[in-house]
Parts: C-alpha cells; structure tokens; sequence
C-alpha cells in the first residue's frame, strides 16, 4: 500500500515538472517570436516598426477586422512604404 501511494506521488510530481517546464519553454519561445526587437541586431527601427505594423495588420485580418479587399490595400502600402 505505502509502494503504491509513494509511486503515485513520484509520478504526480514528474507530471508537474514537466508541465511546469512546458509552459516555460512555449512562453519563452512566444515572447520570442513575436517581440521584434529581439530578433534585430542592425537597429533598424523603420523595419522594426513594418514588421510590428503587418503583425497588427495580420492580426486583425485573422480576427475578421478587416476584408480581404483592405488588408491586400494596407499591406501593399506598408511594403512600399519600407
């Protein structure tokens, strides 16, 4: 009886740990991918500043903010604009 609660409780906490450091690992990636400045080294800040405007751009595409039609107007215009 003790093998078996001592077993349960070995097991619950590698469960925990584990998922404890999968969180870690996906927000740290997250924060990563999406935090532009991170990924520049040249300081570019006009880059910066298009890369962060077509993620918005692209967000509110997906969200259903904006039709096809305005998001191709707006994404062509911060291309050209680069």
């Amino acid at each position: 009886m003790m093998w078996g609660r001592g077993l349960f409780m070995l097991i619950f906490f590698i469960i925990v740990i584990t998922a404890v450091f999968w969180v870690v690992t996906m927000m740290s990636r997250q924060r990563r991918h999406h935090h532009p400045h991170g990924a520049m080294t040249t300081g570019d800040s006009t880059m910066v500043k298009s890369s962060e405007a077509l993620r918005i751009l692209d967000e509110r595409f997906a969200r259903g903010e904006i039709d096809a039609e305005e998001f191709t107007a707006r994404r062509e215009l911060l291309r050209s604009s680069s």
